[in-house]
C-alpha cells in the first residue's frame, strides 16, 4: 500500500493529494502532524529516496528558521539529523510519497508520473 504521508493544510500537500485522487490511487493517508514518522521510519525513508539528508528538512518552515537549522545543518551527524526530524513533522519536507522502492519527498508532478502511471 502506497503511503501519503501530508500536512493538511499544506497547498502542496493538497495538490498532490488531488493529483493521487485524479489517478484513482489508492494510499494510505497520514497526516504528520498528528503521526509524525520515527527516526527508523525516516532513515528507512532517506535511503530509499537517494537524496541528501538536508534535501528532507522542510527549509520554508517556520520551525526550520527558529531553531537555525540552515547554520547548525553542516555541523550535525546524519543520527543528529535524524533525531531532529523525527523530534516534530514540521521540520520534514512534504508531501512524502512511500512506495515499496522509492520514496519522494515534496511534490514534483512529472517525478510521480514516472513511477505512478
Amino acid at each position: 500500500m502506497i503511503k501519503f504521508i501530508e500536512y493538511p493544510k499544506c497547498s502542496t500537500c493538497k495538490k498532490a493529494k488531488n493529483y493521487l485522487d485524479e489517478l484513482k490511487i489508492d494510499y494510505l493517508d497520514i497526516d504528520i502532524k498528528l503521526n509524525n514518522p520515527s527516526k527508523e521510519e525516516i532513515r528507512q525513508y532517506y535511503l530509499k529516496s537517494g537524496l541528501d539528508i538536508k534535501k528532507l528538512f522542510n527549509t520554508s518552515g517556520l520551525l526550520y528558521k527558529e531553531l537555525d537549522l540552515k547554520n547548525k545543518l553542516d555541523a550535525m551527524t546524519l543520527e543528529e539529523k535524524l533525531d531532529i526530524l523525527a523530534s516534530n513533522g514540521m521540520l520534514i519536507k512534504r508531501p512524502i510519497l512511500v512506495l515499496d522502492n522509492q520514496v519522494f519527498f515534496g511534490f514534483k508532478q512529472e517525478d510521480w508520473q514516472k513511477v505512478l502511471k
